[in-house]
């Protein structure tokens, strides 16, 4: 976790992150969240092995038009690391915890309405928002998503084999976690238009240390094996009321994933016909780095929704 000392020096070391005026924890778990820009609601739920600083020109471009918060989930990022008398929790449901403190405390404490959401998702923040938003009826008024799953592994889908090696192999998924080698090979192998290298520095800043890394392996670790892991049961609605695939839906779709391919794209559009959808050819799984304009298309989609 960033502590103030080190907050001038790092926010030197972060090309187009918001400055620190706009940076945020919130006092019950040490998570840090970017508060930027003024009107509704926009929560940005990034992925692993991501934070936060993902999301730097979507909250350039729509922060004019909207309110945006973009939290670092919990281990990740600028937020507090999880300590080894913490045991290791199930990471969905104390991600979702997490949730629900900052929900909690941007309603109580900072203004926010607690209703007219807009959630924007990408790789694990799918299923987390998405689940997120089920515990929550009625708060999210609209729904973002990029690159991520938020239903079982379709029918012939697989993982690439390193994603599976560090799941399922002890050993493996320690060597990675040695030497950052998954968010190593992710600032490259994530985008279609290569990043420069103090980019591709700014995301690994939060995690040189190796003790700063555990929840990056936990969550792969932690990645569902098939329809039957207990995982996708946070999806299911646990009631009628709680229904969210009626809620207006944008896609914005890299092609270039290896990870997130079209076949889930295609999934998504079988469960959500009414899903605006936008395909990027030349965007990678870091869609908002290959695609900059998706700041754009959101503010474009929030303006165009007749509930608002």
């Amino acid at each position: 976790m960033v502590t103030p000392a080190d907050t001038g020096t790092l926010a030197r070391l972060l090309p187009g992150y918001p400055p620190p005026r706009h940076w945020r924890r919130v006092p019950a778990t040490g998570q840090h969240y970017l508060d930027v820009g003024t009107g509704d609601p926009v929560l940005f739920l990034h992925g692993n092995p991501a934070w936060s600083y993902i999301w730097r020109e979507p909250l350039r471009r729509l922060s004019p038009h909207a309110r945006c918060l973009a939290p670092d989930l919990p281990g990740f990022g600028l937020s507090r690391r999880l300590r080894p008398a913490d045991g290791v929790p199930d990471p969905y449901r104390a991600q979702l915890d997490a949730l629900d403190a900052l929900y909690d405390h941007l309603v109580a404490n900072e203004g926010v309405p607690d209703a007219g959401w807009t959630l924007v998702l990408h790789d694990w923040g799918g299923p987390l928002g998405y689940a997120w938003a089920l515990r929550h009826p009625g708060a999210v008024a609209r729904l973002v998503v990029c690159n991520t799953v938020a239903f079982p592994w379709p029918p012939g889908f697989q993982l690439p084999f390193y994603l599976r090696w560090m799941r399922d192999h002890a050993p493996v998924a320690a060597a990675v976690h040695r030497v950052n080698g998954f968010a190593r090979i992710a600032v490259r192998a994530g985008v279609h238009h290569p990043l420069s290298r103090a980019e591709r520095r700014a995301y690994l800043a939060p995690h040189t240390r190796r003790a700063e890394r555990r929840a990056l392996t936990d969550a792969v670790r932690a990645i569902p094996r098939d329809s039957a892991d207990p995982a996708w049961q946070l999806l299911e609605p646990p009631s009628p009321q709680a229904d969210v695939t009626r809620l207006p839906l944008l896609i914005a779709w890299g092609m270039r994933d290896p990870v997130f391919t079209p076949a889930l794209l295609t999934e998504w559009a079988h469960r959500h016909p009414h899903a605006d959808i936008h395909r990027f050819p030349d965007a990678g799984h870091y869609v908002m780095e290959d695609a900059p304009e998706l700041g754009d298309l959101i503010r474009d989609f929030m303006a165009g929704d007749p509930a608002l």
